[in-house]
């Protein structure tokens, strides 16, 4: 049973259906909340409204026209402190050290879907409270 999202939620920002919801499954079988964001400006919007509580940000870094993975991992940063961030990418995700989020983690595909469910449980239980 999932989380309600307005408790703590995780927001996955994905462009490619399939991947999403091989992803979306994966987490929440785990337990995980999740608010869902098809690409950067949905996702901008999302931090921005002040609806969730987001607790961790799971991200493509290309997310096809406009801002990208980078520039929502930034913004998200901005407005909460220490969110747990893991970046996603088909690439071999050389950008990351110079374009990522301190304390971030680059899963690059292929993947499986379980190891963002790890990464993303690392992240959580190493984080800080940012309430």
């Amino acid at each position: 049973m999932s989380a309600d999202p307005r408790a703590g939620a995780l927001l996955y920002v994905e462009d490619e259906v399939l991947i999403q919801q091989l992803v979306e499954c994966e987490l929440r079988d785990a337990g995980f909340g999740l608010v869902l964001a098809a690409d950067a400006e949905e996702a901008l919007e999302i931090l921005d409204s002040g609806r969730y509580q987001i607790q961790g940000l799971i991200t493509d870094v290309n997310l096809g026209a406009g801002a990208d993975g980078w520039a929502v991992a930034r913004h998200a940063r901005e407005l909460i402190s220490g969110l747990p961030v893991i970046y996603v990418s088909g690439k071999d995700g050389h950008e990351w050290t110079s374009s990522g989020v301190p304390n971030s983690v680059m899963i690059t595909k292929p993947f499986v879907p379980t190891q963002i469910v790890v990464a993303i449980s690392s992240l959580l239980n190493a984080a800080e409270p940012h309430n």
